[in-house]
């Protein structure tokens, strides 16, 4: 009965570790396509817009005042 466990336990862990074989390569595999595909088609590269900051008027600063002493 043992041997017929160990059995079915070496059967079970070679099957799991044969998929994750199989699904390492087909990863693998799929990185390489995507690499590829990258060079053949570039993604077009947007300027990146600089955010220009707004000073804060007394209402927002009175209000960021506000929350934080609610929050203690």
């Amino acid at each position: 009965m043992l041997n017929e466990g160990l059995a079915t336990m070496a059967v079970g862990m070679g099957t799991v570790f044969g998929f994750l074989i199989i699904l390492w390569a087909v990863v693998c595999f799929l990185g390489m396509v995507v690499s590829y595909l990258n060079k053949l088609f570039p993604a077009e590269i947007q300027a990146v817009k600089t955010a220009v900051k707004a000073v804060a008027g007394d209402l927002e600063v009175a209000i960021a005042v506000a929350a934080a002493k609610l929050r203690k």
